[in-house]
């Protein structure tokens, strides 16, 4: 059996060895996924697209995360990097305190947010750390401003 951990950085070893001396395979591009409980991702399991190198991309580096059909792409300062999960997969294992889905098709890290300017017809375009414009769209118009407190 092969199985995904999508756990805190503290507790993956623990987890992965335990797991492992049962004879459980851990492979980042297993169908089967095990989180924590009240416990968010603290890296995410990625590819480089160049290469297809496996890598894991901390939290704390991701400045957005967007999808374009059957590919996400998680973008950081490093350079963006595909992963095999789906948007509500990930946004269910990062930590909404510091990551807010603003459109069907992105996440943002809170913090990484530069700059906000209205649009019209209830839309926000964001300007992120690295100057890519991510816009916010009407359906997520309300929960981006409860959360940004406008």
């Amino acid at each position: 059996m092969r199985v995904r951990l999508l756990v805190g950085e503290g507790s993956y070893a623990e987890i992965k060895a335990e797991l492992e001396s049962l004879g459980i395979e851990i492979d980042d591009d297993a169908e089967l996924i095990l989180t924590e409980k009240d416990k968010y991702a603290g890296f995410i399991p990625a590819k480089s697209p160049g290469t297809g190198e496996k890598l894991h991309i901390a939290v704390d580096e991701i400045i957005y995360i967007e999808s374009f059909g059957h590919t996400v792409e998680i973008h950081t300062d490093g350079g963006v990097f595909e992963t095999t999960d789906r948007l509500y997969q990930l946004v269910s294992a990062l930590d909404p305190e510091k990551f807010l889905r603003v459109s069907n098709s992105v996440i943002i890290a809170r913090r990484r947010v530069r700059r906000i300017n209205p649009a019209l017809s209830m839309k926000f375009t964001l300007i992120m750390s690295d100057g890519a414009r991510v816009d916010v769209t009407r359906s997520y118009y309300n929960i981006f401003k409860d959360a940004f407190n406008i």
